[in-house]
């Protein structure tokens, strides 16, 4: 297949793997208009693991990463079915979890470059599946009354056939970098159940999909190209590898922390290509339905994995994280977060601990993840200061913000702070992200020191306000507007309970440092 693509490799300057895996993601669009045709469900457990053979084996030349994915699969399968004991989902995650951490050290040994494919990529999304499905059979066998929302809905009773399995594993739109999803939501899109809910005018080719899904896929077809070639014309020349070189810091200061903010947005084009162009082949074959639109539309954003807008322009750091690698930040949280929390215990410092730890492992064993991550914990506590402590400043003194809460007023000066927040949460991203992309610790580090460590300067000026005077002032500042407008504040254990926002009390630093409430990726 190499021969096919020499042209292009020599017209665009990308890899042969590259291009290869750009082509897969392509061609998963009309093979998904294939998928809906096909008539049972046996048959599409099988056009699954055929088309992903033909990926791995014949595009990509993975014979023995595909043979490695199969045994991690079959494994998964056997001891999920056999042991049946609560340590079954752990056996589960350290054997597909410890053999994606020796691929990731083989790949570091070798120094694979980034612009070759092989087996991690594929064996990252396999991970989460697996580890998935096998809390999800731990899940079925447990009392009903014991579980949440989300584990009753994806908990699995029965063992499935190996065919079902191996299809769920083989879903061919994710099997290279996603979107992962989880056992129950493949077997009711093979089954059709997912659309039970939709109106028969709006079903079409026999009653097989609902409408709307090619123009929605075809949307992020086109969306995904226009990132792709953003990041082929301006991702040589602009990107935080220019941080770590001499002729960077002949520029001023705040040139350098301008510029790098524009590094940040070209290096996230590529995972904006990739990503959406998963999300539209996922839609072809049916995967993301969730209902009507406000105009009866059909909506189809259940295979996003990623929210751009609320990423590039984000009103605060939790809608950031919340809205990047959206599908990993779910299997953290379902899978790891809560499960190594105690029953009838509050997750706290160890969870989140053990929640980062997996999510660097997860990534691979370069020092920057790891320096990713604990600044992004730092970053997240700091967030959360801010919205609990100087936010309600700046909306009605008798606003409580719930779920069903209207929007509170846009004020001036909310818009101000409004706009304070994200260019400070974008400022942070991007420094905190940059040893992500770096990867080693000396790179990283040369290129915070070439920013003269403009977010360590944030976030422990931050932190000195907020474990300082800062809390208490703006507490107090908290109750007198209250007491203003009308209520009485009340005093109780340290918290001041108010008809508008409770103002918390500051935990321990170490706890507010590493509180995990969702998830990070």
């Amino acid at each position: 297949m190499d021969a096919l693509f020499q042209p292009l490799v020599a017209a665009t300057g990308a890899s042969p793997d590259q291009l290869k895996l750009i082509f897969c993601l392509l061609v998963s669009y009309p093979l998904g208009s294939v998928f809906v045709r096909v008539p049972s469900p046996a048959l599409k457990h099988a056009f699954n693991i055929a088309v992903t053979l033909f990926y791995l084996l014949a595009m990509l030349n993975l014979a023995n990463g595909a043979l490695q994915l199969l045994a991690s699969s079959l494994a998964t399968y056997f001891i999920a079915a056999n042991v049946k004991t609560s340590s079954m989902p752990w056996i589960v995650f350290v054997v597909v979890m410890g053999h994606l951490t020796v691929n990731h050290i083989i790949r570091a040994l070798f120094e694979f470059s980034y612009e070759t494919v092989e087996i991690t990529g594929p064996q990252m999304v396999l991970t989460m599946k697996l580890t998935t499905y096998a809390w999800n059979v731990f899940d079925g066998r447990r009392p009903i009354d014991e579980l949440d929302k989300w584990q009753k809905e994806k908990r699995i009773a029965q063992t499935p056939s190996l065919l079902s399995f191996l299809g769920y594993v083989c879903y061919f739109p994710g099997i290279l970098v996603g979107p992962y999803l989880e056992f129950a939501d493949y077997m009711s899109l093979v089954e059709g159940t997912v659309f039970k809910s939709v109106k028969a005018e709006d079903m079409k080719n026999s009653g097989l999909v609902p409408k709307g899904r090619k123009r929605v896929a075809y949307r992020k077809l086109i969306t995904g190209l226009a990132f792709l070639g953003t990041f082929v014309v301006f991702g040589g020349s602009y990107n935080y590898g220019n941080a770590t070189k001499d002729w960077f810091t002949e520029y001023n200061i705040l040139y350098r922390i301008a510029i790098f903010q524009f590094y940040g947005f070209i290096e996230r084009t590529k995972y904006y290509a990739i990503w959406t162009l998963t999300e539209g082949a996922a839609i072809i074959t049916g995967l993301g339905f969730t209902g009507y639109g406000p105009s009866g539309e059909t909506r189809w954003k259940g295979a996003a994995n990623v929210q751009i807008l609320s990423i590039e322009v984000p009103p605060n750091l939790k809608v950031l994280l919340d809205s990047w690698n959206m599908k990993t930040n779910v299997w953290l949280r379902e899978c790891v977060y809560k499960r190594v929390t105690p029953k009838g215990k509050k997750p706290g410092f160890r969870s989140s601990m053990i929640t980062f730890a997996t999510s660097a492992f997860w990534h691979g064993i370069s020092g920057g993840y790891y320096l990713a991550f604990t600044m992004g914990g730092f970053v997240q506590t700091i967030g959360r200061l801010c919205r609990s402590n100087i936010r309600p400043l700046f909306l009605p003194a008798t606003y409580v913000a719930t779920r069903d809460a209207p929007p509170p007023p846009q004020t001036t000066a909310k818009i101000a702070y409004d706009v304070i927040g994200t260019v400070c949460t974008v400022l942070l991203l991007n420094y905190m992200a940059a040893p992500f992309m770096l990867l080693s610790l000396k790179d990283s580090f040369l290129g915070w020191a070439n920013l003269q460590y403009y977010g360590i300067v944030m976030t422990v000026a931050a932190f000195a306000f907020f474990y300082g005077p800062g809390t208490s002032i703006l507490k107090k500042m908290q109750a007198q507007r209250v007491k203003k407008a009308g209520g009485v504040p009340v005093q109780a254990n340290g918290v001041v309970k108010t008809p508008g926002p409770q103002v918390q009390t500051l935990p321990p630093l170490d706890v507010a440092a590493q509180r995990f409430e969702k998830k990070v990726a």
